[in-house]
């Protein structure tokens, strides 16, 4: 089966599973950057301090925890196409609920809520995707996928310009139903892949139980598990690094308008997307190893240079090559976990792994929120710089990173 889906065009189930899982992710991304855009008006509208405000995020990340881990096993048991529609239903009607939060404790229950429904859709999506493309195809169409969470931010910032302003911010939420429809639409031309029913078929005996400890059941799995979960927490944390807190910076250092780190935000999405479709190709042809040698390299380099930028031409340009370099590996750590974890733990392996890189990393504003009250930008940029370098150690320590080259090569 891989070698004719090698040879041949995209079937139509194949498009289906890209364009739903794009879709997907774009309209998670785009209920992630909902709170973003509307943050500021909650604080004013619900008379919020700061620290209170900070905490919506934090209860976001953990739900998407509780919710990777939940929905990892529950699709490893019964079915991808079932549990990801369920998935988006859930952070769907979550985020329409924060129409009607009227105080702080409704917003962290919605908002909770809404994190467990994400959180389990990304590794159910990324298992879809895993089981229906040739696995010199899965760099490529993980990356492709997750370029849809770059589309989503683009959409969450052009309809909070129109309807904040207008309308006021829980208005905006309510376009968080929005997903509900692509449930129809999966429904009705997904199905389980053959890989995943003949895993479900296997005499009872010989299945590998679906269970969390299975991605530790010896010391060299266990090994492997931790090291790509530091990786991931150092790719979300340099991710939210640049997105929270690069734009206020360069508005302090170079005296930009909100309208000029806007400019700035959108090179740094193209260039994200940009990346992403580069790494994915690379990572099918190299292998990990190499592909992400590269990319992690470049990001360390490119993430301290930013601070020899003097005008907004070379902001943007920073911006363009950061994102390039250091999100465009993103999709490829779904690809790489797919290939090292077997089909009956690879829901659960995807969503333990990247979400637990979710809920650490995503506290990477907060330390660079303290680096720059007590630091310079040099400081602060190399503190980023230095995560890069030290994810690029242990993925050279990953043996089985070294064996998915070889394959490729083969």
């Amino acid at each position: 089966m891989e070698n004719t889906m090698h040879d041949r065009a995209l079937s139509t189930h194949q498009k289906w599973t890209i364009a739903s899982t794009s879709a997907g992710f774009a309209l998670e991304n785009m209920d992630v950057m909902f709170l973003s855009f509307a943050l500021s008006s909650i604080i004013a509208d619900l008379h919020i301090s700061g620290a209170q405000a900070g905490l919506i995020s934090s209860i976001t990340n953990l739900g998407m925890l509780v919710g990777g881990i939940l929905f990892g096993i529950l699709a490893d048991r019964f079915g991808r196409v079932k549990i990801f529609s369920h998935t988006i239903f859930i952070f769907a009607f979550a985020t329409a609920a924060m129409a009607f939060a009227s105080n702080i404790h409704l917003i962290y229950l919605f908002r909770f809520i809404a994190g467990i429904g994400a959180g389990g859709e990304y590794g159910v999506g990324i298992a879809l995707i895993a089981e229906n493309f040739a696995h010199n195809k899965i760099g490529k169409m993980t990356s492709l996928a997750a370029i849809g969470g770059q589309v989503g931010a683009i959409l969450a910032a052009v309809a909070a310009a129109f309807i904040i302003p207008t309308l006021g911010w829980q208005a905006l939420f309510v376009f968080g139903l929005i997903p509900v429809a692509l449930t129809y639409f999966i429904r009705r031309h997904l199905h389980e892949s053959d890989e995943f029913l003949a895993a479900k078929r296997a005499p009872k005996a010989d299945r590998q139980p679906v269970q969390i400890r299975s991605l530790f059941k010896t010391p060299q799995l266990a090994y492997q598990t931790l090291a790509l979960m530091v990786m991931v927490i150092v790719q979300i944390a340099g991710y939210f690094g640049l997105m929270n807190w690069l734009p206020a910076i360069m508005q302090q250092k170079l005296g930009l308008t909100v309208a000029g780190s806007s400019v700035w935000m959108i090179a740094t999405i193209v260039g994200m997307s940009i990346g992403m479709l580069t790494f994915g190709s690379i990572l099918d042809y190299f292998g990990p190893r190499r592909a992400f040698g590269i990319f992690l390299i470049a990001s360390a380099i490119a993430v301290f240079s930013i601070t020899l930028a003097f005008n907004q031409f070379t902001l943007v340009l920073a911006g363009a090559v950061i994102g390039f370099f250091s999100n465009g590996m993103f999709g490829g750590y779904g690809a790489v976990i797919s290939r090292l974890y077997p089909t009956e733990i690879r829901s659960t392996a995807n969503n333990v792994i990247v979400n637990v890189g979710r809920a650490i990393g995503g506290f990477s504003s907060v330390a660079i929120g303290f680096l720059m009250d007590h630091y310079s930008l040099v400081v602060v940029m190399g503190f980023l710089s230095v995560l890069y370098l030290i994810s690029f150690t242990v993925m050279l320590t990953i043996p089985s990173f070294r064996k998915l080259g070889q394959v490729n090569e083969a």
